[in-house]
Formats: C-alpha cells, sequence, structure tokens
C-alpha cells in the first residue's frame, strides 16, 4: 500500500510540473464580403451629337479597346436624342437589323470574375429586348448570361455578382446560345460586353420592335497582367 500511494504522489508530481500545453491558434475565417475586388474599369463613353457608328474615338476609357460581333455587328451605334435635355449618349443596339453583340477589352490586362466580382451598368430596354451580358475567354470561348435587364421605363442602374450567373456557349458568327457551360474559368476574361440576341427596331418603327440602350459600365475584379508576346 505504501508503495502505491509513493507512485501515485509521484506521478501527481510529474503531471503538476509539465508546463501546460499552448492551445494552437484557430485559423482565421475567411469571410468573402472582406475580399471584394476593387473597380476594374468604368467605361462612360464620349458624347456624340447625333446618332454615329460606334469608333475608338467613342471609347473615353483610352485602356480600353472594342469589339464587335455578329451579322449585324456594322449597326452599333453611338446615339443621343434631343429630347430630353438629360438623356445621356449611349450605345444603341437599335440599329442592327440582325443580332449583334458589342465588348470592351483592357489593353493591359485580362480581368478575373471570381469571387465577389460584379458588373455594374446603366441601360434602358424597350419591347422585349432583354440584354445579356457576353464575355470572351483568354483561349477565346464565347459566352452569353442567363442573366438579364428587360424593359424599363426609364434608364435603371443594376449590379450583379458575377459568380450567380450561369452561361451559355456563344456562336457569335449567328448570335446564338448554345449549350450550358458549367463552372467557367473566369479568372482571365480578355472582352466583357453585351448582346440582347435580338434584331434592333431599326428607325422609324415607333419602338414597336424595341431595343437595347447602355449609358455607362463598371468592372469589379482583380486585374490579371496580360503575357507580353514575345518579339
Amino acid at each position: 500500500m505504501k508503495h502505491a500511494e509513493t507512485l501515485r504522489a509521484g506521478l501527481l508530481a510529474l503531471m503538476t510540473g509539465l508546463p501546460a500545453l499552448a492551445a494552437e491558434p484557430a485559423a482565421p475565417r475567411y469571410v468573402p464580403e472582406d475580399h471584394r475586388p476593387p473597380m476594374f474599369y468604368r467605361e462612360d463613353f464620349n458624347n456624340e451629337p447625333e446618332e454615329t457608328p460606334i469608333t475608338q474615338a467613342s471609347i473615353a476609357n483610352k485602356a480600353l479597346t472594342f469589339g464587335l460581333y455578329g451579322p449585324g455587328k456594322d449597326g452599333v451605334a453611338k446615339s443621343k436624342h434631343a429630347s430630353p435635355k438629360d438623356d445621356p449618349s449611349y450605345v444603341w443596339l437599335g440599329s442592327c437589323l440582325q443580332a449583334c453583340g458589342f465588348t470592351l477589352k483592357h489593353k493591359e490586362a485580362y480581368a478575373d470574375l471570381t469571387g465577389l466580382a460584379k458588373i455594374r451598368w446603366r441601360t434602358k430596354q424597350t419591347g422585349f429586348h432583354q440584354l445579356r451580358l457576353m464575355v470572351k475567354l483568354a483561349d477565346g470561348t464565347m459566352l452569353v448570361s442567363d442573366y438579364y435587364e428587360g424593359a424599363s421605363t426609364d434608364w435603371r442602374e443594376t449590379e450583379v455578382t458575377v459568380q450567380d450567373i450561369r452561361w451559355r456557349k456563344l456562336d457569335t458568327k449567328v448570335m446564338n446560345d448554345g449549350p450550358w457551360v458549367e463552372k467557367p474559368d473566369l479568372s482571365k476574361v480578355d472582352e466583357i460586353g453585351w448582346t440582347d440576341l435580338a434584331t434592333g427596331s431599326g428607325h422609324g418603327s415607333g419602338g414597336l420592335v424595341g431595343s437595347s440602350r447602355i449609358d455607362w459600365i463598371e468592372v469589379h475584379g482583380q486585374a490579371v497582367k496580360r503575357q507580353e508576346t514575345a518579339k
């Protein structure tokens, strides 16, 4: 008995003499909302006194170039109404007598549209026209969004989180949507733009056919520097 008591006393002394083990600090929880990306670029477009085919001179942000797609691409125009006086100068798809699309490309960087990347824009559609985002990936794949902006009585500012969008493949030769593309790689987006996949109203239709108008667009995402082409 005396031996057992001595053993217990020794074990107790040994245990109480050990330094307390420091608890491992918990890894900080990743909160996506704490990592919203900055604005990559904004394009307001230069004012035009009257309707004119869109050119590079229409682009206000000198870091951007533009692209035209679809059989009606020559109809993409800059337009402005004399009345109302505060109506902006806008990109108009109404003069595309066949479906068309318009994109913007940053000269020095791709857009990383993963995470909480967003698109903000000010638009106005008439008729049944539904304005959809279209993107060109770094590998050349063209996609069109299930998300769209429908008709509105006046100009409307909206934003969409790109992560919430589903995408279909886009045939830009005829501007037809194809199969769903599940989880496309949006870490390097070459061009960002829009299409309504429809014929524009043209002129003198009284708005019966409808059209799409875009005042400005903002892209919120990380910039990914383009690799320089070896000479």
